[in-house]
């Protein structure tokens, strides 16, 4: 089980990992409550969810090309 923990995350966006961190909720929590609030309102958070994911990337690739302070 853990195997397929582990390659879950490593293979998503981690969106669900950055909001539990940023809000300090567990990430499991969120998890469950996106699938169940997907549920409930015919899958329209999995938009949310792929614009998250799409910030999330552009962010990495900001963070990349800017490595120091006096890269402007």
């Amino acid at each position: 089980m853990k195997n397929i923990q582990y390659f879950l995350e490593s293979q998503a966006f981690g969106v669900c990992t950055k909001l539990g961190e940023k809000l300090g909720f567990a990430t499991s929590s969120i998890r469950l409550y996106f699938i169940y609030l997907s549920f409930l309102t015919f899958g329209s958070p999995v938009l949310v969810y792929l614009v998250m994911a799409f910030w999330l990337n552009i962010q990495k690739i900001l963070r990349r090309e800017r490595s120091t302070v006096w890269d402007l």
